[in-house]
């Protein structure tokens, strides 16, 4: 019965676990074109990471809109 407790990763960590293993095959890559869509997916990833702390903030709220 131990596969009741056993909790899939959150989406923070699995984007967390993919940037350090496209971190890893980018420093062992030669400059060029695979690298740089690694360093891409990377900064993706970055972004990703931040939007989901954002939405999962407790003080979120959503923009005020402001008529000119």
């Amino acid at each position: 019965m131990t596969w009741l407790f056993n909790k899939s990763p959150t989406l923070y960590e699995r984007l967390t676990q993919e940037k350090k293993r496209l971190e890893a095959e980018a420093s062992r890559s030669d400059p060029g074109l695979t690298r740089n869509k690694l360093l891409e997916k990377i900064r993706q990833l970055d972004v990703a990471s931040h939007i989901n702390g954002w939405l999962a903030s407790p003080g979120l709220r959503s923009p005020s809109r402001t008529v000119h």
